[in-house]
C-alpha cells in the first residue's frame, strides 16, 4: 500500500530530513540571491527598483496569507495523522483534494479581484508613492497577481510532499520562479529597453515562474498520493479541523511576512529608496531563516505531530532543534552586524548600485539582525504549539508583535528620514521631532543624500520579534511543560559569539579600503572557523555536527 509506514520509517529522526530541506532551500535561496544581484545591477535602488519591490509585495500578501507557512501549520499536522492511519487509505487523498479545491477557488477569486482593482488597492496600501513610481507599480501588480496565485497552490504541494517525507523538490522548486524572472529581465535589458520596461519583463517572469513552480511538483504529488481527487468532501472532520485552524495560522505563521509587509507599507511614506533598502536587507536577513530555521522546523513539524503524546520525545527533539537554530542564527547576526558592509558590497555594489546604497543596506540589515535569533526561535515555539493543536495563542502573540513593530517603527521612521547618507557621512536634513513625511519633491529625489527612514522600521521589527519570542517561550513552558536548556546561549554561544564578533569587526575595519571580493570571504571564513571551533570546545552538539559534516564531505 502507498501509505503504509514501517516502524523504522516512523522513528526516523528529523535531522536527515532537515539536511534535505536545507539543500533544497539553499539552492532556492542562492537562485533568489542571484536574481537580486542581477536586478540590483540593472535597476539600482531608485524608481524602477522601488516600483518592482513594491509591486511584488502587494500580490505577495496573498502568498503570505494563503501560502506555505499558513497552510503548513494548519494542513500538515492533520494530514500527517491521516496518512499514518492505515484504516482508510483513501481518506488522505480525499482530504488533500478538498483542500486544494477550496484553496484554488479562493485564490482564483482573489487574483481576479486583484487584477481588476490593482490601482485602488495600490493606492490604499501605498498611499504616498510618488506619481512616477505609483503608475509603474500598478502596471506591475496587474501582471504579477496570477503568478503569485500559482505559488499559493504550490504551497499545497509542499504540504502534501512534506507529510510524506518528500522534502527536496518542494523547497527547490522556487528556483524556476527566480530563473524565469532573471531570463525575462536579461532579455529585456539585452534589447536596450528602459528600466521601467525591464521591470515589466521581470513581472512577466513572476507569472511564468509561478506556473512552473506549481506544475513541476504535480507529478510527484500524484505519485505519493494517487487517491487525490478534486472536489469537496463534506462532513470530513479533518477538513473542518484544517479550515478552523487556517485563519489563526495566518497570523501565527505569516508574522514575519506580515511584519515585512507592514514595513514596506510604512516605507511608502518615506523617501525614494526605502522600499529597496528594506527589501534587500530583508532578503539577506531572511537567508539564514530560510536556510537553517525553515529546514529544521519543516522537518520537525510532521514529527512533532506524530510525537504529540510523548512529551519526552518532543522535549528531546525541541532541545536539539533549538541548539541548532541558536548555533546558526547567533553567528548570522554577528556576521550581518560586524561585517555587513563588505558583505553587501560583495553582493550588490555594481552597475547602478553605489557605495551610499551599500552603507544604507548595511545599516538597515544590522537593525534587522538584532531580532534574528528571536525570530528564528519563535518559529520553533510555534511548531510546538501547532503540533498540540494550539494555533490561536501564537496568532494573538504574532498580532502583538506586528502592532509593536508598527508602532515603534512609525515613531522612529520620520525622525530618521531627517537623517541622510551623503557620501560616507551622515548628515541632518530636517528638524526633530517630526511625525509627517518629507515634502513630495524631497521624497521623490532620485539622487543623494539618501534619508535613513527605513532604519526606524527595522528597529521596530527587531523589538517586536523579541517580545513575541519571550511570550511564546513562556506559553510553551506553562501550557506544555517543554523547556530548552536555560544556559544554552550563555554556555555555547555567548563567548564564541563575542570572540568571533571582535575578529570580524577588526578585519573589516583594518581592510576597509580593500576590495570587498577579498575582504568579505576572508572575514566570513575567519570568524566562522573561530566561532565553530570554540562552540565545539564548549560542548555544542550543533557545532560538532557541522564539523562532522564538513569532514565527511571532504
Amino acid at each position: 500500500m502507498e501509505n503504509s509506514k514501517s516502524r523504522s520509517d516512523l522513528d526516523r529522526p528529523s535531522g536527515r530530513n532537515a539536511l534535505i530541506v536545507g539543500a533544497g532551500i539553499l539552492l532556492s535561496r542562492l537562485s533568489g540571491l542571484i536574481r537580486e544581484l542581477i536586478f540590483a545591477g540593472l535597476l539600482g535602488t531608485r524608481v524602477a527598483a522601488d516600483a518592482f519591490k513594491a509591486a511584488l509585495q502587494i500580490p505577495g500578501l496573498l502568498q503570505n496569507i494563503l501560502g506555505e507557512g499558513t497552510l503548513s501549520a494548519s494542513f500538515i499536522p492533520a494530514y500527517t495523522r491521516l496518512i499514518d492511519d492505515q484504516e482508510n487509505d483513501d481518506e488522505p487523498g480525499l482530504v488533500a483534494g478538498t483542500i486544494v479545491t477550496l484553496l484554488g477557488l479562493v485564490t482564483s477569486v482573489i487574483v481576479i479581484i486583484g487584477i481588476l482593482a490593482a490601482r485602488p488597492m495600490t493606492k490604499v496600501l501605498l498611499p504616498l508613492l510618488p506619481d512616477e513610481t505609483f503608475d509603474l507599480t500598478v502596471n506591475l501588480v496587474r501582471i504579477m497577481w496570477a503568478g503569485l496565485g500559482f505559488i499559493v497552490l504550490s504551497s499545497w504541494c509542499l504540504g502534501v510532499l512534506n507529510a510524506h517525507r518528500k522534502f527536496f523538490l518542494s523547497f527547490a522548486a522556487p528556483i524556476l520562479w527566480n530563473a524565469a524572472q532573471i531570463v525575462f529581465a536579461l532579455l529585456a535589458w539585452a534589447q536596450g529597453w528602459s528600466d521601467a520596461s525591464v521591470a515589466k519583463a521581470a513581472a512577466w517572469g513572476v507569472l511564468v515562474g509561478g506556473a512552473l513552480q506549481f506544475l513541476v511538483q504535480i507529478p510527484v504529488v500524484m505519485r505519493v498520493s494517487p487517491s487525490i481527487r478534486l472536489g469537496v468532501k463534506r462532513g470530513s472532520k479533518a477538513v473542518r479541523e484544517i479550515v478552523s485552524k487556517f485563519f489563526p495560522a495566518v497570523m501565527g505563521r505569516g508574522v514575519i511576512q506580515f511584519s515585512g509587509f507592514l514595513d514596506l507599507f510604512l516605507a511608502g511614506f518615506l523617501a525614494t529608496g526605502a522600499f529597496t533598502a528594506l527589501s534587500l536587507a530583508q532578503i539577506i536577513y531572511m537567508l539564514p531563516i530560510g536556510l537553517f530555521v525553515m529546514s529544521i522546523i519543516s522537518a520537525d513539524l510532521p514529527e512533532f505531530s506524530r510525537d504529540r503524546d510523548d512529551i519526552s520525545a518532543m522535549t528531546t527533539r525541541f532541545i536539539t532543534s533549538s541548539e541548532r537554530i541558536g548555533f546558526y542564527l547567533i553567528f548570522s547576526s554577528i556576521a550581518f552586524i560586524t561585517m555587513g558592509e563588505p558583505l553587501v558590497d560583495f553582493l550588490f555594489e555594481r552597475g547602478k548600485f553605489t557605495s551610499e546604497d551599500t552603507l544604507y543596506i548595511w545599516i538597515v540589515l544590522a537593525a534587522y539582525s538584532l531580532g534574528l535569533y528571536a525570530t528564528g526561535m519563535s518559529r520553533l515555539y510555534q511548531n510546538l504549539c501547532y503540533s498540540f493543536g494550539d494555533v490561536k495563542g501564537p496568532a494573538r502573540l504574532a498580532g502583538l508583535r506586528v502592532l509593536v513593530a508598527g508602532f515603534v517603527g512609525f515613531l522612529l521612521m520620520f525622525q530618521l528620514d531627517r537623517v541622510a547618507i551623503d557620501g560616507n557621512s551622515i548628515i541632518r536634513i530636517g528638524d526633530f521631532p517630526s511625525f509627517s513625511p518629507l515634502p513630495e519633491f524631497a521624497r521623490a529625489l532620485d539622487t543623494t543624500p539618501q534619508p535613513l527612514g527605513a532604519l526606524g522600521l527595522a528597529l521596530g521589527s527587531s523589538l517586536g520579534a523579541w517580545i513575541e519570542y519571550f511570550l511564546l517561550k513562556r506559553r510553551v513552558s506553562d501550557h506544555f511543560h517543554i523547556k530548552r536548556d536555560p544556559h544554552l546561549v550563555r554556555r555555547f554561544f555567548l563567548v564564541p559569539g563575542l570572540i568571533s564578533a571582535i575578529i570580524a569587526g577588526t578585519i573589516s575595519l583594518l581592510l576597509f579600503d580593500q576590495n570587498a571580493y577579498f575582504v568579505a570571504p576572508v572575514t566570513l571564513v575567519s570568524s566562522g572557523i573561530v566561532y565553530t571551533f570554540i562552540s565545539a570546545l564548549f560542548g555544542s552538539k550543533a557545532a560538532k555536527e557541522f564539523l562532522q559534516t564538513v569532514r565527511v564531505r571532504q
